[in-house]
């Protein structure tokens, strides 16, 4: 069983919430954070009891801000909140995102700004370890005072109320799964109803999975590009380091790093003795163009390791102080993903590029048109390229950056908003696409480089092509490639496919 990660506002990495979120590990409140939490609540019940005006505790919320609660509806209020903002609609996130968002919710809360008891983190923990996935529909945030209808959907289930979803997809109350598991429902007190819903955990969370699979998705995206180099015959010339050294370009220099230890041993990517004229693009500029990747996983990496231990309500709690301030609004997680999603557009627009090459007689250097076995009879890849053209065209539409369009909303009170929880769920869906564009072009490069032997490639592409042939064969007669496609996509997304290529890894940790 792998060892619990400690949740305590402070200490969580990518790779622990890797580990709780995809591998089931077990997420603990440490003593400090514990500590730090009953010192905090005592601060809340402290100013509560002076009387003072504090938002979202004994005032109204967002444009109703000015308007003055009695301290003996104060609890009431907690719960009215987040039952009036669990409005999102259409279907559930997916339980990773959903995972995510409990640990992070809970990581948030344990720095101890937030005012909250330590038994509103251990539940959110609790429903966590039990594997216990409240229903939360995808839309309705606008990424600003955080992710409130969605948030407010994960809190409603804390409390009894909402839904959570269980095996096969059903759907079930909220009550029931909590009384079967002995979890009593929470029983909101003084801030503890806005602390939940205040808060960028749907954004974090869908970045953090995000960066998880753009790095795997940029290594597949190099192999599968490091075949069609061999199967095309590339000239090894465009990878010299000395121009990527001569542009201060360290990510191209990375990138040509990583073709150069694929194409080792290669007897198809060799240097020229006839002058053939210079190779296209999409060859030759595999640094160049694949460089803004890694540039845009660096970004987003440094936008998610502040937000994994980032305290994101408001308001909050400093030396006995109620602070009001905007540290639940998405912008910069928003930019983060919104440049990631161009960024990985980019990585399977310019696989499809190759994956026609491959298969355009005119243009794939001798191969059969559309690698046929049998041209006629046999359609070959043809069908298989229009997909990733028709993929393509799909990311090209949801490649507008969510962040660039700000609907105000709560009466103009959230006046300018990041639509970051947008942002995050299309970049999902273009990750998805870029994923099947790439298994496509190992599908068609693999074939293509059988069609060489007996000339080898480099270390790299044979490796790859042995890996893609223990779960794929030789395309000898016409069949449905479909099943194919989707295996392949799946192991660049979380399989061991990419374990048995050796080469030097293009991301970071």
């Amino acid at each position: 069983m792998a060892e619990a990660v400690p949740v305590d506002g402070q200490s969580l990495t990518l790779e622990g919430f890797l580990a709780v979120v995809r591998e089931g590990a077990d997420a603990r409140l440490t003593a400090d954070a514990r500590s730090r939490l009953e010192a905090s609540r005592r601060d809340v019940d402290r100013i509560v009891e002076s009387g003072a005006a504090i938002y979202g505790v004994t005032t109204g919320f967002g444009a109703l801000s000015d308007r003055r609660v009695d301290r003996s509806q104060a609890r009431e209020l907690q719960h009215a909140l987040i039952a009036s903002h669990a409005s999102g609609v259409g279907p559930a996130l997916p339980e990773d995102v959903v995972r995510g968002m409990l640990l992070l919710r809970a990581n948030s809360l344990a720095r101890g700004h937030s005012g909250v008891r330590p038994d509103v983190v251990e539940r959110l923990l609790e429903l966590l370890n039990h594997h216990l996935l409240p229903r939360v529909p995808e839309s309705g945030s606008v990424g600003a005072s955080g992710d409130l209808a969605p948030l407010a959907h994960l809190a409603l289930a804390l409390t009894g109320e909402g839904e959570f979803v269980g095996h096969h997809d059903r759907v079930e109350r909220a009550a029931t799964v909590l009384h079967r598991g002995g979890i009593p429902p929470l029983d909101l007190r003084e801030k503890e109803g806005i602390a939940l819903v205040n808060g960028t955990a749907l954004m974090t969370s869908y970045l953090a999975l995000a960066i998880d699979q753009a790095r795997r998705l940029l290594d597949a995206g190099l192999v599968a590009a490091a075949l069609t180099f061999d199967a095309l015959r590339g000239s090894p010339e465009s990878l010299d380091d000395r121009l990527g050294e001569a542009r201060h370009a360290p990510e191209e220099r990375a990138i040509a790093r990583a073709m150069r230890s694929m194409l080792i041993g290669s007897e198809l990517a060799t240097k020229r003795r006839e002058w053939i004229g210079q190779d296209p693009y999409t060859l030759r500029c595999i640094p160049q163009v694949l460089a803004p990747v890694r540039h845009a996983l660096r970004a987003a990496r440094t936008v998610l390791d502040g937000e994994l231990n980032a305290t994101t309500d408001n308001p909050l709690l400093f030396e006995g102080e109620f602070v009001n301030g905007g540290n639940f609004h998405g912008q910069s997680l928003a930019w983060a993903m919104d440049s990631l999603a161009l960024a990985v557009h980019t990585l399977g627009a310019f696989s499809e590029r190759r994956i026609s090459r491959l298969v355009h007689p005119a243009l794939n250097r001798g191969l059969p048109a559309f690698l046929a076995p049998e041209g006629g009879l046999s359609s070959g890849f043809m069908i298989p390229q229009t997909v990733a053209a028709a993929l393509v065209n799909e990311s090209a539409t949801l490649a507008y950056p969510a962040s660039a369009q700000s609907i105000p909303t709560s009466a103009d009170q959230e006046d300018f908003v990041s639509m970051g929880a947008w942002a995050g769920a299309k970049l999902h869906r273009i990750l998805r696409n870029a994923r099947r564009i790439v298994a496509i072009e190992w599908l068609v490069a693999g074939q293509a480089l059988d069609l060489r032997r007996p000339a080898r490639g480099g270390r790299g592409s044979q490796a790859a092509l042995a890996a893609l042939r223990s779960r794929v064969p030789h395309w000898t007669k016409d069949h449905s490639p479909s099943p194919e496609i989707e295996r392949i996509a799946e192991e660049i997304g979380s399989g061991p496919l990419l374990d048995e290529v050796p080469f030097e890894r293009s991301t970071f940790p």
